[in-house]
């Protein structure tokens, strides 16, 4: 099995980075050759992308890209320092994803096969 973690930066619209790479990791989990363990990380404006109650007006929706990799298996949490920054700390959260340190970026960084950075 192939630890792979995700460190995502990007906000969840505006810009399709978290986007591709909530789709590379929803992939990754569907290929049937290789089993993984998927870890993302969100940091800087991508800790909005686990807030519930979503509702972009077209196009792809993160909050469901995220339910997706949860309900697989995934572990997301985001960085604590970035949520205190913009008071979301104490907001809702998508069921499973949970907040995270800095302490947590690392040892799951030691622990991967590979890291991937968006």
């Amino acid at each position: 099995m192939q630890n792979i973690l995700f460190i995502l930066n990007e906000a969840p619209y505006g810009s399709e980075r978290s986007f591709n790479a909530l789709r590379l990791a929803i992939n990754l989990n569907e290929q049937e050759h290789e089993a993984t363990q998927l870890q993302i990380f969100l940091m800087s404006d991508s800790v909005s992308c686990a807030l519930v109650r979503q509702k972009p007006s077209e196009g792809y929706n993160i909050q469901q890209m995220l339910d997706i990799l949860l309900a697989q298996g995934a572990q997301v949490k985001l960085c604590k320092t970035c949520t205190d920054a913009r008071g979301m700390t104490d907001l809702p959260l998508l069921e499973g994803a949970e907040i995270g340190t800095l302490d947590d970026l690392s040892l799951w960084t030691l622990k991967a096969d590979k890291v991937v950075s968006f």
